[in-house]
């Protein structure tokens, strides 16, 4: 027989039961999915490679070495920041980007310490 009850019971317990499976996901685990995510095409690597031998660049000097179109250029440099590996300031007509040094140190020890 149908018990409303007991649905209600069940939602509840299989809400309570994701809420304790989510607690278990750190802010480490989400910093280190945000810079693996980053890090999963080989033109970012590359990128990442380009700003640490250089202090800084435009984008038109990746645009120059780099093989892709500047829109897809764009793109991975927008991902690149948004996990906060690089900074970008506007210097009117460009675009300059540097590696953001604290946050590429975080990320080369998470993943170091990562498999230990």
């Amino acid at each position: 027989m149908y018990s409303p009850v007991s649905k209600a019971s069940t939602k509840l317990f299989i809400i309570n039961y994701s809420l304790l499976k989510m607690e278990k996901i750190t802010e480490r685990h989400k910093k280190i999915s945000r810079y693996a995510k980053a890090l999963s095409h080989p033109v970012r690597v590359y990128i990442l490679e380009f700003l640490s031998q250089e202090s800084c660049c435009f984008s038109g000097d990746l645009d120059k070495v780099l093989p892709i179109a500047r829109s897809t250029l764009s793109q991975h440099l927008k991902e690149l920041k948004k996990a906060g590996l690089i900074k970008g300031s506007i210097e009117y007509p460009k675009i300059r980007y540097c590696l953001n040094t604290e946050n590429w140190e975080e990320a080369k020890k998470i993943f170091s310490n990562l498999f230990v």
